[in-house]
Parts: C-alpha cells; structure tokens; sequence
C-alpha cells in the first residue's frame, strides 16, 4: 500500500468514525426525551392494536327496522333474508312515518317498508316493489348497507323467478343459470384487521420519518449549538447524514417491534415476501421522508413551526396517496400530483412483499421512484442547510 492509498483510508476511516460518532449523539441525545420515546413505543404498539380492532370499514350490525304492512309468509321470508352480520333486526314500526323520525334521530340505519297484499300481488304473478331508506349521513357504511339490501332483494326476487318457471336447484335444474365464482387473492378471508394495522404502520413511520430528524435539527438551531458543529471538524453532510441515521434506525426498530408483537402474534398478519426486503425498503423510505423533514427545518426556527409545517405536508400525503382510499378513485389531477408522494411507492411495495410475497422483479419501478426522490430531497437538504450558514 502506497502513501496516497494510506492517506485515503485513513480519511475514510476518520470520516466513518466521525458519522458514527454524531450518529451516536443523536441516538443517546434522542434516548432522554423520555416523553417521545414512550409516544413511539405506544404509536407502533398499542396504538396498532387499537387501529386494527377498533375500526371497521365493513357494513356490520346494521340497525334494521321493518314496517311490514301484509304479515304473511313471503314478508316475513324477506326480513329473514336480512340478517347478521350484516343487519340487526331492531324491530317493527307500526307507521313508515315513525321509522323516518328514527332514521332522522340517528338510532336506526334501514327502514323495509313492506306493503300490503305482497303476498297475494306474488301469488298473482304481479309486479310488485318494496321500499328501502337509507341513512347515509355516513356515506360509506349507508352505500354498503344499500347495496347489500339491493343483492338481498335481488336473490328474492330470481328464487321467486325460478320457482314460478319450476326450475329446482342441483342435478334436476331446468333451465341455464350463469353462476359467478369468485377467487379471493392475498386475504382469502377479508380480514379488514390485516388492511387497518399494516396502514396504520405506514401513516407512523410516515409521519415519525418527517418528525424525529427535523425536530432534531430544529433543536440545534434553538439551542444554538449547530453553529458550534459547524466550526469543529465535521463536515455538513455528516451533520444531516447521522441524524437521518439516526432516526431511520429507530423508525426500523419500532417498525419490527410492531411486526413481532402486534402483526404477526394478534392478526396474524403474513410476511409473503422478503422480509429483509422489506426492512429495506423501508429504510430507504425513511430516508426520502427524513429528506424532506430536514429541508423542512431549514426554512424554520422552532419545533413549533416544524409542527405545523408536518400539518401541511404530511396531512395530503396520507390522505391522497391511497392509504386509506382506492388511489384509482381519486380525480386524475390528484394522481398526477400524487406521482410526487414517496408514500404513494410505498404502499404499493409494503402491500406486495408483505401480502402478496412478490418481489424485486415487481416492484424496481416503485423502489427507482423512492430512491431517485430521496436523493433529490436530501440534496435540497443540504443545499439549503449549507445556504443557511454560509
């Protein structure tokens, strides 16, 4: 090894110390806020939890009331056809009117309204037509509630087609029939708790990502001891790079924390794919949000104004990048703004190697686009960071 050789790795080394040393700083620095530490722990853990099992997007328990004007065989085979888990029958009104004021007060969802002579009107082969109200102040669960009536009513109505033909069901059936069967992939039993909890993980790290180094150079600003780095022999990059180590390395420890305790013992939540894969994803992830929460501190004076700087950023991303909503439902100038949104990349690698175990062969275009953009945010990073100081 020659002089020149000897030079260069005793720099690389100095510099590696350096960063490892600052990243240490800012580990240890982290490890007396006890209040953010207990915070995190409860946002990958309990909370989780309380995501997972406490909200259901799915029509359940429905209140249904019923004012059944003929009481006979067929009125009283359809309020059968309306049963749990969808709807729970809360009883008979004896006036519509009185099942419109408890949809109007709020303590029932769907009034049946059957009416008279729909027994005989059947018999008679004559048309004949119920009315169902639906409350859809909330309108998710009173379409849901709306649709599942309709493909109630709807069977009724071929069972009664096909007995007046004399078609009969099995081997003995008479006429064709086109019968739909539907193969559910990657969640075979809709278990809505695997959705909400791995969500809520993506809303946590998106929102700790942005936080945790922005809140960490705002600090050094605030209490003025950025200046006094700035004069000692590290350099700005290392300044920036250890915080964003830093905090990728607890964002990673949390997100496992809430794999091992939360995901995979309590929903049973699968990991299909790679799981180092997926650690890494979310590492680079946690970089390109770390990138956009340093540049973020550079053009503010508080922790405060980091605070509400993370409103106006992070709020749009969780809503608009398809966390919660299909992405495919949103106007076409909002997928277009979305293309810009690491999190909109992200969702769809930590759905697919995780649910649907597929891996790099898939997902390269999404895990470029989050690579190429933490680049360009840490470099505007630093940019403004150097600016600032010169």
């Amino acid at each position: 090894m020659n002089r020149n050789e000897g030079s260069s790795f005793k720099a690389v080394r100095l510099w590696s110390r350096r960063l490892f040393v600052m990243t240490r700083k800012e580990l240890l620095q982290l490890g007396r806020d006890v209040p953010l530490l207990l915070f995190l722990l409860y946002s990958f853990s309990l909370s989780v939890y309380i995501s997972g099992a406490g909200i259901a997007m799915q029509l359940n328990n429905a209140s249904l009331l019923v004012h059944d004007g003929d009481h006979s065989e067929s009125s009283r085979e359809l309020i059968h056809r309306f049963h749990e888990p969808y709807f729970r029958f809360d009883g008979e009104v004896g006036d519509p009117k009185e099942g419109v004021m408890r949809l109007d007060q709020g303590t029932a969802m769907v009034l049946l309204d059957i009416p008279p002579r729909f027994h005989e009107l059947i018999k008679g082969q004559e048309p004949v037509a119920v009315q169902l109200q639906v409350d859809t102040t909330n309108a998710p669960q009173g379409l849901s509630a709306a649709s599942y009536a309709a493909r109630i009513v709807g069977e009724y109505s071929s069972d009664l087609a096909l007995s007046r033909l004399g078609a009969v069901s099995g081997d003995d059936m008479r006429m064709p029939v086109v019968n739909s069967a539907h193969r559910v992939w990657f969640n075979q039993d809709q278990d809505e708790t695997w959705f909400q909890s791995i969500s809520h993980i993506l809303r946590m790290i998106t929102l700790f990502g942005f936080l945790l180094p922005a809140a960490a150079l705002v600090r050094e600003k605030e209490h003025g001891t950025v200046e006094q780095l700035l004069v000692s022999p590290v350099t700005p990059l290392q300044i920036m790079l250890s915080k964003v180590l830093a905090m990728t390395l607890v964002i990673l420890a949390a997100t496992a924390l809430a794999m091992v305790t939360v995901l995979k013992p309590v929903f049973g939540v699968p990991i299909k794919g790679s799981a180092p894969l997926f650690f890494l994803v979310t590492m680079l992830y946690s970089f390109t949000i770390a990138g956009l929460g340093l540049f973020a501190a550079t053009i503010t004076k508080n922790q405060a104004q980091v605070g509400m700087l993370a409103l106006l950023v992070i709020s749009p991303m969780l809503l608009l990048s398809g966390i919660t909503t299909p992405f495919e439902a949103m106007p076409p100038w909002v997928q277009s703004l979305m293309a810009l949104s690491p999190l909109r990349y992200y969702i769809d690698v930590t759905y697919g190697v995780l649910l649907k175990g597929v891996g790099l062969e898939l997902l390269w275009d999404s895990i470029l686009a989050m690579a190429l953009m933490g680049g360009s945010l840490f470099g505007l990073g630093m940019w403004r960071f150097r600016r600032q100081f010169q």
